[in-house]
């Protein structure tokens, strides 16, 4: 068991613990031990094997015994009587935003709820309002976060879907029977959600039933098994459907099957035009009777350039212009993530990050990369460590100090600072100006109506200090909508302002939207691709940001951390 799904299983003890109301310490000992886990910059089955685990601070023998048995064994005796303890449906109320520990711990011990409909039923019938803290107001949010769940039920995070179908496609490929395998569908578009997993496979005829075979065994559960397709469910909880054709099909089919549907409709339209049909196995004559072959295609490539375009990336394929740029040949070279040279919106242990800055450091000089930006949270965001001042000002120490030690990364001093109601920020201008950077970010009273709260934003885009706006509509993906909020008037006021707007790479926010990531291009204003990343491994996470970059239409050009050191250092200057 990786140190990942170690750290989610010690999060969950502890959130089991909460919903018992054990020994808020004992809880807090697991709570913490997630994150140390986490943020381990070591390989945790090195630190098992090297029966280190006790000489880190804040893992105790017990927290040791089950991390050990979960990544030797890949099961806790512990965890598994825990999880015993309590209604399993619990935990699923705890998908519900608003509703913490205590309060659900309060609704099972008045009200016997144990599950998601049991909640449902009782706010239908009002009887939440008995309940001490629990209103009619509460009633109906809860109600509507409810239905927000249940339509996000079969829907999972771009990450999730991508980790498991990359492992998929591994276990594949491996076949020697297989020539070709690739992933499909909305998940090679980089849709920020994922409804299923589809994965196209080239092989001969005769190998297809041992291919399956192979395919079906991945599964936790089999729903259909064919002879060409066959569907399972992944232990991941994602629907994966494989498509086996031939070699010569196989262009045709990734085409047909990453889609989007109005794209393959205009495919086909265009192939008529031409006297052809195209389906997912290749060009057959319109015209009856006709003894004509359709033409053969190597690759997407030759496909597009049959109907006169020229190849378009999957992140674009949502015929919403592309077909018309392919054609007079103003396709946008998409940025890479080979081109990023640094990011920003990087935590530490200063405020709710697991890492220090310089085990930060280090895991951005191993990526290659020239530097990175810290950005923890300023005093308001006191649940998630906030800093006071002082301890800002022994942060910016510290970096110096880090800056002059340090070889081939350079940290640059930012801040994550909170925007207040009236779109003021949380640190005064003399604070902000000890600042190379500073990213400004809403975290709380989301219940504004939307001209306030696009007066607030743009009023914090005006402060001369503000470099950047982080996660700008605060949505929070299958789990919470965005505040409501006019964001071409924001974008409009960055472009304004000469400000940037970040991409919030993490797998939960993806953050600016694709869509309005094209209408920032069109404005001329500069996109940063940040993780929010909370530990080492968090900087993984701007590969998501890359794909919500590509499919806003972004070049090199237009991401402002595919800058070098120098040409950022001009930049944050020009806007003091």
């Amino acid at each position: 068991m990786d140190k990942k799904r170690v750290a989610e299983i010690l999060e969950e003890m502890g959130t089991i613990l909460d919903l018992q109301g054990a020994n808020p310490f004992r809880s807090r000992a697991f709570h913490n031990g997630a994150i140390i886990v986490g943020g381990l910059a070591d390989d945790l089955a090195e630190i098992v094997r090297a029966k280190t685990l006790t000489e880190i601070d804040g893992i105790g023998k017990g927290l040791a015994q089950i991390i050990e048995d979960l990544v030797t064994t890949g099961k806790s005796d512990e965890y598994e009587a825990l999880k015993r303890s309590i209604p399993p449906g619990l935990l699923d109320i705890m998908r519900i935003p608003g509703l913490g520990p205590k309060r659900i711990r309060l609704l099972h011990e008045r009200l016997g709820i144990e599950s998601v409909e049991d909640l449902k039923n009782a706010a239908e019938q009002h009887r939440l309002s008995d309940v001490e803290g629990f209103g009619e107001k509460m009633e109906q949010n809860i109600l509507r976060r409810i239905e927000r769940l249940k339509k996000s039920s079969d829907r999972h995070l771009l990450s999730t879907a991508l980790t498991a179908a990359t492992d998929v496609v591994e276990q594949l490929k491996r076949l020697p029977s297989v020539r070709q395998c690739e992933i499909a569908g909305s998940l090679r578009r980089r849709k920020e959600t994922i409804g299923d997993i589809d994965i196209v496979v080239a092989a001969a005829e005769k190998d297809r039933p041992g291919i399956m075979e192979s395919f079906v065994k991945l599964g936790e559960s089999r729903v259909a098994r064919g002879d060409t397709k066959s569907s399972i469910v992944l232990k991941a909880g994602i629907n994966c459907d494989l498509r086996i054709v031939t070699e010569s099909e196989f262009p045709f089919a990734m085409n047909y099957f990453t889609g989007s549907k109005e794209h393959n409709v205009e495919m086909r339209s265009l192939a008529r035009k031409k006297g052809w049909s195209l389906n997912e196995y290749g060009f057959s004559p319109v015209e009856e009777g006709s003894r004509k072959k359709g033409p053969m295609c190597k690759d997407e490539a030759e496909l597009y350039e049959f109907l006169g375009l020229r190849y378009i990336p999957p992140e674009l394929r949502e015929n919403m212009g592309e077909f018309d740029a392919a054609r007079e040949n103003r396709l946008p070279d998409l940025v890479e993530e080979t081109d990023l040279q640094g990011t920003f919106h990087c935590h530490t242990d200063y405020s709710d990050g697991a890492n220090t800055l310089e085990e930060m450091s280090e895991a951005v000089r191993k990526r290659g990369w020239k530097y990175w930006g810290v950005a923890d949270h300023s005093r308001a965001a006191a649940y998630a460590g906030g800093m006071t001042v002082e301890k800002a000002k022994a942060q910016l120490k510290a970096i110096d100090a880090l800056n002059k030690k340090l070889s081939g990364v350079r940290i640059f001093k930012g801040i994550e600072c909170d925007i207040m109601a009236d779109g003021s920020l949380d640190y005064q201008d003399r604070v902000l100006a000890q600042y190379e950077y500073v990213i400004a970010s809403i975290h709380g009273k989301f219940n504004m109506t939307e001209e306030e709260a696009t007066k607030r934003l743009i009023k914090a885009l005006k402060n001369k200090y503000v470099t950047m706006l982080g996660h700008p509509t605060g949505r929070v993906l299958l789990s919470r909508d965005g505040y409501p909020v006019n964001m071409a008037q924001v974008i409009q006021a960055a472009a304004d302002y000469g400000k940037a707007i970040e991409i919030n790479a993490h797998p939960y926010r993806l953050d600016l939207d694709w869509r309005l990531v094209r209408l920032a291009r069109e404005k001329g204003v500069l996109i940063a691709i940040n993780p929010d990343a909370h530990n080492v491994d968090g900087l993984n996470d701007v590969r998501y940001g890359i794909g919500v970059a590509r499919k806003g239409w972004l070049e090199k050009k237009d991401v402002l951390n595919t800058w070098s050191p120098a040409e950022l250092e001009g930049f944050f200057r020009k806007r003091k």
